[in-house]
Protein backbone atom coordinates (compact mmCIF):
# COMPACT_ATOMS: atom_id res chain seq x y z
CA UNK A 1 0.00 0.00 0.00
CA UNK A 2 1.39 3.15 -1.07
CA UNK A 3 1.87 5.84 1.46
CA UNK A 4 -0.49 8.83 1.46
CA UNK A 5 2.56 11.34 1.48
CA UNK A 6 3.17 10.77 -2.30
CA UNK A 7 3.41 12.46 -4.95
CA UNK A 8 0.64 10.61 -6.57
CA UNK A 9 -1.71 10.77 -3.59
CA UNK A 10 -1.06 14.27 -3.15
CA UNK A 11 -1.90 14.98 -7.01
CA UNK A 12 -5.57 13.31 -6.25
CA UNK A 13 -5.93 15.00 -3.32
CA UNK A 14 -5.71 18.29 -5.36
CA UNK A 15 -7.32 16.61 -8.65
CA UNK A 16 -10.75 18.75 -8.59
CA UNK A 17 -8.78 22.22 -8.48
CA UNK A 18 -6.10 20.76 -11.06
CA UNK A 19 -8.67 19.91 -13.80
CA UNK A 20 -10.67 22.71 -13.05
CA UNK A 21 -7.07 24.88 -14.91
CA UNK A 22 -7.90 26.72 -17.63
CA UNK A 23 -3.84 27.22 -18.34
CA UNK A 24 -5.24 31.04 -17.94
CA UNK A 25 -1.32 31.62 -17.62
CA UNK A 26 -1.90 34.07 -14.56
CA UNK A 27 0.82 32.28 -12.96
CA UNK A 28 3.69 32.66 -15.32
CA UNK A 29 3.82 36.47 -14.76
CA UNK A 30 4.47 36.42 -10.65
CA UNK A 31 6.76 33.36 -11.38
CA UNK A 32 10.01 34.40 -10.40
CA UNK A 33 11.71 31.43 -12.63
CA UNK A 34 9.55 31.51 -15.34
CA UNK A 35 10.46 35.46 -15.63
CA UNK A 36 13.90 34.97 -15.49
CA UNK A 37 14.30 32.08 -17.58
CA UNK A 38 10.85 32.12 -19.60
CA UNK A 39 10.85 28.40 -20.09
CA UNK A 40 7.56 26.95 -19.30
CA UNK A 41 9.26 23.87 -17.82
CA UNK A 42 10.45 26.23 -15.25
CA UNK A 43 6.41 28.01 -14.20
CA UNK A 44 4.53 26.47 -12.04
CA UNK A 45 1.96 24.83 -14.61
CA UNK A 46 5.10 23.44 -16.84
CA UNK A 47 6.25 22.17 -13.16
CA UNK A 48 2.66 20.40 -12.12
CA UNK A 49 2.47 19.16 -16.09
CA UNK A 50 5.78 17.32 -15.21
CA UNK A 51 4.64 15.85 -11.91
CA UNK A 52 1.81 14.29 -13.34
CA UNK A 53 3.89 12.34 -15.90
CA UNK A 54 5.61 11.03 -13.05
CA UNK A 55 2.70 9.85 -11.44
CA UNK A 56 1.45 8.37 -14.64
CA UNK A 57 4.30 6.37 -15.65
CA UNK A 58 5.53 8.89 -18.55
CA UNK A 59 8.19 9.95 -16.63
CA UNK A 60 10.96 8.89 -14.60
CA UNK A 61 10.83 10.47 -10.98
CA UNK A 62 14.61 9.51 -11.26
CA UNK A 63 15.44 11.78 -13.97
CA UNK A 64 17.81 14.67 -13.83
CA UNK A 65 15.63 16.66 -16.12
CA UNK A 66 12.39 16.38 -13.32
CA UNK A 67 15.44 16.99 -10.42
CA UNK A 68 16.04 19.80 -11.91
CA UNK A 69 13.28 22.03 -12.83
CA UNK A 70 11.55 20.80 -9.59
CA UNK A 71 14.54 22.11 -7.73
CA UNK A 72 14.67 25.12 -9.29
CA UNK A 73 11.37 26.26 -7.96
CA UNK A 74 12.07 28.79 -5.24
CA UNK A 75 8.27 27.45 -3.17
CA UNK A 76 7.91 31.49 -2.91
CA UNK A 77 3.74 30.01 -3.77
CA UNK A 78 3.15 33.28 -5.63
CA UNK A 79 1.38 31.33 -8.14
CA UNK A 80 -1.61 30.07 -5.30
CA UNK A 81 -2.08 33.95 -5.20
CA UNK A 82 -2.49 34.24 -8.30
CA UNK A 83 -4.28 31.04 -9.13
CA UNK A 84 -8.07 31.29 -9.76
CA UNK A 85 -8.53 27.49 -9.84
CA UNK A 86 -6.80 27.67 -5.55
CA UNK A 87 -4.56 24.95 -7.04
CA UNK A 88 -2.53 24.42 -3.40
CA UNK A 89 0.90 24.40 -5.29
CA UNK A 90 3.10 24.21 -2.25
CA UNK A 91 1.92 20.78 -1.05
CA UNK A 92 2.57 19.10 -4.28
CA UNK A 93 5.67 21.30 -4.91
CA UNK A 94 7.08 19.62 -1.22
CA UNK A 95 5.42 15.61 -2.18
CA UNK A 96 7.55 16.42 -5.70
CA UNK A 97 10.68 16.95 -3.34
CA UNK A 98 9.98 13.74 -1.19
CA UNK A 99 9.26 11.52 -4.72
CA UNK A 100 12.87 12.94 -5.87
CA UNK A 101 14.40 11.80 -2.70
CA UNK A 102 13.03 8.41 -2.77
CA UNK A 103 14.38 7.92 -6.18
CA UNK A 104 17.84 9.55 -6.33
CA UNK A 105 20.43 7.49 -7.14
CA UNK A 106 23.13 7.68 -4.62
CA UNK A 107 25.56 10.29 -5.24
CA UNK A 108 23.50 12.30 -7.95
CA UNK A 109 23.58 15.24 -5.34
CA UNK A 110 26.47 17.44 -4.43
CA UNK A 111 28.73 17.20 -1.59
CA UNK A 112 27.02 20.72 -0.52
CA UNK A 113 23.76 19.71 -0.62
CA UNK A 114 24.46 16.13 0.95
CA UNK A 115 26.23 18.02 3.97
CA UNK A 116 22.85 20.91 4.07
CA UNK A 117 20.85 17.34 3.80
CA UNK A 118 22.89 15.89 7.24
CA UNK A 119 22.49 19.44 9.27
CA UNK A 120 18.63 19.06 8.59
CA UNK A 121 18.46 15.85 9.45
CA UNK A 122 21.39 15.53 12.17
CA UNK A 123 21.62 19.01 13.60
CA UNK A 124 18.27 20.17 13.45
CA UNK A 125 16.26 18.27 15.25
CA UNK A 126 18.54 18.38 18.26
CA UNK A 127 18.27 21.42 20.60
CA UNK A 128 21.70 20.47 22.26
CA UNK A 129 23.51 20.07 18.92
CA UNK A 130 21.54 22.73 17.56
CA UNK A 131 22.45 25.00 20.62
CA UNK A 132 25.94 24.44 19.89
CA UNK A 133 26.37 25.34 16.34
CA UNK A 134 24.65 28.35 16.75
CA UNK A 135 26.93 29.22 19.42
CA UNK A 136 30.29 28.72 17.05
CA UNK A 137 28.33 30.80 14.28
CA UNK A 138 27.81 33.68 17.12
CA UNK A 139 31.35 33.58 17.53
CA UNK A 140 32.64 33.50 14.12
CA UNK A 141 29.64 36.63 13.85
CA UNK A 142 31.85 38.92 16.68
CA UNK A 143 35.30 37.23 15.37
CA UNK A 144 37.54 40.44 13.97
CA UNK A 145 38.71 37.71 11.36
CA UNK A 146 35.70 36.65 10.07
CA UNK A 147 34.84 40.45 9.03
CA UNK A 148 38.00 41.43 7.64
CA UNK A 149 37.78 38.31 5.97
CA UNK A 150 34.39 38.82 4.36
CA UNK A 151 35.74 42.73 3.60
CA UNK A 152 38.74 41.33 1.86
CA UNK A 153 37.21 38.83 0.04
CA UNK A 154 39.06 36.22 1.76
CA UNK A 155 37.06 33.62 1.15
CA UNK A 156 35.97 34.49 -2.67
CA UNK A 157 38.72 31.72 -3.85
CA UNK A 158 37.30 28.54 -1.80
CA UNK A 159 33.57 29.18 -3.27
CA UNK A 160 30.58 31.02 -4.40
CA UNK A 161 28.38 29.30 -2.10
CA UNK A 162 31.15 29.88 1.00
CA UNK A 163 31.41 33.49 0.34
CA UNK A 164 27.54 33.95 0.20
CA UNK A 165 27.61 31.81 3.85
CA UNK A 166 29.96 34.20 5.25
CA UNK A 167 28.06 37.34 4.28
CA UNK A 168 24.56 35.68 5.31
CA UNK A 169 25.96 35.20 8.98
CA UNK A 170 27.20 38.81 9.07
CA UNK A 171 23.67 39.65 7.99
CA UNK A 172 22.45 38.56 11.28
CA UNK A 173 24.13 41.16 13.40
CA UNK A 174 21.86 44.06 15.30
CA UNK A 175 21.05 47.16 13.61
CA UNK A 176 21.66 50.62 15.57
CA UNK A 177 18.65 50.66 17.05
CA UNK A 178 17.94 46.85 18.42
CA UNK A 179 18.02 46.48 22.16
CA UNK A 180 19.35 43.45 23.08
CA UNK A 181 19.58 43.67 27.19
CA UNK A 182 17.23 40.96 28.74
CA UNK A 183 17.18 43.45 31.49
CA UNK A 184 14.92 45.73 30.16
CA UNK A 185 11.44 44.86 30.69
CA UNK A 186 7.69 45.97 29.28
CA UNK A 187 5.33 47.44 31.38
CA UNK A 188 1.83 46.40 29.82
CA UNK A 189 -1.10 49.02 30.15
CA UNK A 190 -3.83 48.19 32.40
CA UNK A 191 -6.46 45.49 30.83
CA UNK A 192 -10.19 46.16 29.80
CA UNK A 193 -11.03 43.42 31.79
CA UNK A 194 -9.38 41.23 34.53
CA UNK A 195 -8.34 38.26 32.07
CA UNK A 196 -5.10 39.22 30.19
CA UNK A 197 -4.68 37.15 26.98
CA UNK A 198 -2.26 34.52 27.10
CA UNK A 199 0.68 34.26 24.48
CA UNK A 200 3.51 31.81 24.07
CA UNK A 201 6.40 33.09 21.56
CA UNK A 202 7.54 30.32 19.18
CA UNK A 203 11.24 31.23 19.09
CA UNK A 204 11.92 28.97 16.15
CA UNK A 205 15.75 27.57 15.75
CA UNK A 206 17.03 30.42 13.48
CA UNK A 207 15.30 33.08 15.25
CA UNK A 208 16.65 31.84 19.02
CA UNK A 209 20.24 31.35 17.46
CA UNK A 210 20.87 33.65 15.48
CA UNK A 211 17.95 36.50 16.11
CA UNK A 212 17.41 36.33 19.63
CA UNK A 213 17.03 40.32 20.22
CA UNK A 214 14.35 39.82 17.60
CA UNK A 215 12.29 37.37 20.09
CA UNK A 216 13.42 39.41 23.23
CA UNK A 217 12.03 42.36 21.24
CA UNK A 218 8.69 40.42 20.43
CA UNK A 219 7.83 39.18 23.82
CA UNK A 220 8.38 43.03 25.04
CA UNK A 221 6.31 44.62 22.40
CA UNK A 222 3.59 41.54 23.34
CA UNK A 223 3.26 42.38 26.76
CA UNK A 224 3.02 46.25 25.68
CA UNK A 225 0.22 45.54 24.28
CA UNK A 226 -1.50 44.43 27.24
CA UNK A 227 -0.67 40.27 26.54
CA UNK A 228 0.45 37.91 29.56
CA UNK A 229 3.97 35.38 28.23
CA UNK A 230 3.56 31.90 28.51
CA UNK A 231 7.32 30.93 28.18
CA UNK A 232 7.56 27.24 26.77
CA UNK A 233 11.57 25.72 26.56
CA UNK A 234 10.44 22.03 25.17
CA UNK A 235 9.19 23.96 21.57
CA UNK A 236 11.90 22.68 18.89
CA UNK A 237 12.50 23.09 15.56
CA UNK A 238 8.96 23.62 12.98
CA UNK A 239 10.18 21.41 10.36
CA UNK A 240 9.85 24.04 7.31
CA UNK A 241 13.26 23.67 5.93
CA UNK A 242 12.69 19.62 6.28
CA UNK A 243 9.56 20.20 4.24
CA UNK A 244 10.86 22.26 1.66
CA UNK A 245 14.34 20.07 0.96
CA UNK A 246 11.38 16.96 0.78
CA UNK A 247 12.44 15.65 4.10
CA UNK A 248 9.11 15.17 4.85
CA UNK A 249 9.85 12.29 7.81
CA UNK A 250 11.33 14.28 9.85
CA UNK A 251 9.08 17.26 8.96
CA UNK A 252 6.09 15.16 10.75
CA UNK A 253 8.43 14.38 13.38
CA UNK A 254 9.35 17.61 14.41
CA UNK A 255 5.32 18.71 14.34
CA UNK A 256 4.67 16.06 16.21
CA UNK A 257 6.93 17.49 18.87
CA UNK A 258 5.76 20.83 18.67
CA UNK A 259 2.02 19.65 19.44
CA UNK A 260 3.21 17.42 22.14
CA UNK A 261 5.22 20.73 23.66
CA UNK A 262 2.53 23.04 23.59
CA UNK A 263 -0.12 21.19 25.28
CA UNK A 264 1.78 21.75 28.46
CA UNK A 265 0.79 25.76 27.47
CA UNK A 266 -2.59 27.24 28.15
CA UNK A 267 -5.33 25.81 26.03
CA UNK A 268 -6.90 29.07 24.68
CA UNK A 269 -3.24 30.83 24.52
CA UNK A 270 -2.50 32.07 21.08
CA UNK A 271 1.09 30.90 19.74
CA UNK A 272 2.90 33.88 18.24
CA UNK A 273 5.79 33.39 15.43
CA UNK A 274 7.54 36.36 14.04
CA UNK A 275 9.16 34.11 11.38
CA UNK A 276 7.11 33.77 8.34
CA UNK A 277 8.01 30.46 6.94
CA UNK A 278 8.03 28.88 11.16
CA UNK A 279 4.53 30.45 10.83
CA UNK A 280 3.15 28.86 7.55
CA UNK A 281 4.43 25.59 8.65
CA UNK A 282 2.40 25.96 11.98
CA UNK A 283 -0.31 26.58 10.25
CA UNK A 284 -0.16 23.87 8.08
CA UNK A 285 0.50 21.59 10.71
CA UNK A 286 -3.26 19.98 10.05
CA UNK A 287 -2.67 19.18 6.70
CA UNK A 288 0.57 18.18 7.06
CA UNK A 289 -0.58 15.19 9.85
CA UNK A 290 -3.92 14.98 8.44
CA UNK A 291 -3.50 10.92 7.68
CA UNK A 292 -1.88 10.35 11.20
CA UNK A 293 -4.77 9.09 13.64
CA UNK A 294 -3.20 10.02 16.76
CA UNK A 295 -2.42 13.53 15.47
CA UNK A 296 -4.66 14.74 12.93
CA UNK A 297 -7.04 16.33 15.31
CA UNK A 298 -4.66 17.69 17.58
CA UNK A 299 -2.79 19.01 14.66
CA UNK A 300 -5.49 21.16 13.49
CA UNK A 301 -6.35 22.86 16.65
CA UNK A 302 -2.56 23.97 17.47
CA UNK A 303 -3.11 25.24 13.90
CA UNK A 304 -5.78 27.04 14.91
CA UNK A 305 -3.84 28.92 17.40
CA UNK A 306 -1.32 30.32 15.59
CA UNK A 307 -0.54 33.76 14.29
CA UNK A 308 1.50 35.90 12.69
CA UNK A 309 3.02 38.89 15.17
CA UNK A 310 1.54 41.57 13.25
CA UNK A 311 -1.21 39.72 12.32
CA UNK A 312 -2.07 39.39 16.18
CA UNK A 313 -1.21 42.96 16.75
CA UNK A 314 -3.42 44.30 13.96
CA UNK A 315 -6.22 41.91 14.96
CA UNK A 316 -6.32 43.06 18.99
CA UNK A 317 -5.36 47.03 18.51
CA UNK A 318 -1.53 48.48 18.47
CA UNK A 319 -0.69 50.56 21.59
CA UNK A 320 1.45 54.11 19.85
CA UNK A 321 4.65 54.47 20.82
CA UNK A 322 6.90 57.31 20.26
CA UNK A 323 7.83 59.47 17.57
CA UNK A 324 11.19 57.66 14.95
CA UNK A 325 12.12 59.92 12.28
CA UNK A 326 12.75 57.66 9.70
CA UNK A 327 11.98 56.52 6.26
CA UNK A 328 11.08 52.88 6.15
CA UNK A 329 10.24 50.36 3.23
CA UNK A 330 9.01 46.76 3.57
CA UNK A 331 9.74 43.70 2.00
CA UNK A 332 6.86 40.49 2.13
CA UNK A 333 8.38 37.78 3.10
CA UNK A 334 6.22 34.79 0.25
CA UNK A 335 5.14 33.02 3.45
CA UNK A 336 3.68 35.85 5.27
CA UNK A 337 2.12 37.24 1.91
CA UNK A 338 1.45 34.30 -0.14
CA UNK A 339 1.30 31.34 2.31
CA UNK A 340 -0.66 33.09 5.37
CA UNK A 341 -2.10 35.68 2.99
CA UNK A 342 -1.22 38.13 5.91
CA UNK A 343 -0.49 41.16 3.65
CA UNK A 344 -1.70 44.60 5.28
CA UNK A 345 -1.02 43.67 9.19
CA UNK A 346 2.57 44.63 8.98
CA UNK A 347 1.89 48.00 7.39
CA UNK A 348 -0.82 48.55 9.85
CA UNK A 349 2.34 47.67 12.92
CA UNK A 350 4.38 50.56 11.14
CA UNK A 351 1.26 52.98 11.32
CA UNK A 352 1.49 52.35 14.90
CA UNK A 353 4.79 54.26 15.23
CA UNK A 354 4.69 58.22 15.20
CA UNK A 355 6.65 60.26 12.59
CA UNK A 356 7.53 57.16 10.64
CA UNK A 357 7.36 57.82 6.62
CA UNK A 358 6.83 54.54 5.03
CA UNK A 359 7.85 54.49 1.53
CA UNK A 360 6.19 51.25 -0.77
CA UNK A 361 8.53 48.83 -2.48
CA UNK A 362 7.77 48.26 -5.89
CA UNK A 363 7.09 44.44 -5.93
CA UNK A 364 7.26 44.06 -2.36
CA UNK A 365 5.35 40.47 -2.86
CA UNK A 366 8.31 39.50 -4.94
CA UNK A 367 10.73 36.74 -4.06
CA UNK A 368 14.35 38.17 -2.67
CA UNK A 369 15.89 34.88 -3.38
CA UNK A 370 15.94 33.29 -0.37
CA UNK A 371 13.86 30.50 -0.22
CA UNK A 372 15.42 29.05 2.91
CA UNK A 373 18.57 27.38 1.70
CA UNK A 374 17.68 27.99 -1.91
CA UNK A 375 20.29 30.87 -1.83
CA UNK A 376 23.19 28.38 -1.00
CA UNK A 377 21.66 25.63 -3.74
CA UNK A 378 20.83 27.84 -6.55
CA UNK A 379 23.19 31.15 -5.77
CA UNK A 380 23.13 32.16 -9.51
CA UNK A 381 19.35 32.74 -9.53
CA UNK A 382 18.95 33.56 -6.05
CA UNK A 383 21.72 36.43 -6.73
CA UNK A 384 19.88 37.69 -9.96
CA UNK A 385 16.26 37.87 -7.51
CA UNK A 386 18.34 39.49 -5.02
CA UNK A 387 19.85 42.20 -7.56
CA UNK A 388 16.69 43.48 -8.56
CA UNK A 389 15.21 43.80 -5.33
CA UNK A 390 18.30 45.73 -3.82
CA UNK A 391 17.74 47.94 -7.19
CA UNK A 392 14.13 48.42 -6.43
CA UNK A 393 15.38 49.21 -2.67
CA UNK A 394 17.25 51.41 -3.52
CA UNK A 395 14.69 53.54 -5.71
CA UNK A 396 12.93 54.55 -2.17
CA UNK A 397 15.93 56.01 -0.73
CA UNK A 398 14.26 54.40 2.84
CA UNK A 399 16.73 54.31 5.53
CA UNK A 400 15.35 51.32 7.06
CA UNK A 401 14.69 48.29 5.02
CA UNK A 402 12.30 46.00 7.16
CA UNK A 403 10.93 42.28 6.39
CA UNK A 404 9.55 39.38 9.14
CA UNK A 405 11.37 36.47 8.32
CA UNK A 406 14.67 35.61 9.31
CA UNK A 407 16.14 33.90 5.77
CA UNK A 408 14.54 36.75 3.97
CA UNK A 409 16.05 39.27 6.67
CA UNK A 410 20.12 37.75 6.02
CA UNK A 411 19.56 37.50 2.21
CA UNK A 412 18.61 41.14 2.10
CA UNK A 413 21.49 42.12 4.74
CA UNK A 414 23.45 40.35 2.26
CA UNK A 415 22.25 42.22 -0.85
CA UNK A 416 22.77 45.15 1.08
CA UNK A 417 26.41 44.98 0.96
CA UNK A 418 26.60 43.43 -1.96
CA UNK A 419 24.65 46.03 -4.00
CA UNK A 420 25.92 49.21 -1.65
CA UNK A 421 22.69 49.92 -0.61
CA UNK A 422 22.23 52.48 1.88
CA UNK A 423 20.12 51.54 4.46
CA UNK A 424 19.94 49.34 7.20
CA UNK A 425 18.16 45.57 7.48
CA UNK A 426 15.72 44.93 10.39
CA UNK A 427 13.09 42.68 11.38
CA UNK A 428 9.37 44.95 11.63
CA UNK A 429 9.14 44.32 15.04
CA UNK A 430 12.62 45.86 15.97
CA UNK A 431 11.44 49.36 15.20
CA UNK A 432 8.05 49.06 17.32
CA UNK A 433 10.09 48.02 20.14
CA UNK A 434 12.31 51.09 19.64
CA UNK A 435 9.51 52.84 19.35
CA UNK A 436 8.11 51.96 22.82
CA UNK A 437 11.09 52.37 24.65
CA UNK A 438 11.33 55.50 23.26
CA UNK A 439 7.87 56.26 24.82
CA UNK A 440 9.00 54.73 28.22
CA UNK A 441 6.83 51.54 28.00
CA UNK A 442 10.41 49.75 29.29
CA UNK A 443 11.21 49.13 32.60
CA UNK A 444 15.18 50.11 33.05
CA UNK A 445 15.25 51.18 29.06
Amino acid sequence: MTSPTTLKNALEVEIDKLLGCIHCGLCLPVCPTYVQLGNENDSPRGRLYLMRATTEGRLDPASDSFARHIDLCLGCRACETACPAGVRYGFLLEAAREEITAHAPKGRTGLQQRMLGRALRHIFPHPTRLRLVFAVLRFLRRSSIVKLAQREGLVRGISQQAELALSLLLSTQTSRWVRTSVEVQASAPSPASSEIPPVTVFTGCVMEGLFKHTNEATSRVLVANGSRLEPLETQVCCGALHAHSGDLETSRDLAKRNIDAFDQAEADSTIIVNAAGCGAMLKEYGELLKHDPAYSERARAFSARVRDVSEYLAANGIRRGAELKTTVTYDAPCHLYHAQRVTTAPQQVLSAIPGLEYIPLDGMQDCCGGAGIYNLTEPEMSESLLADKIGKVKETGAEFLVTANPGCQMQLGAGVRRFAADCQVAHIVELLDESYRRAGFYEGG
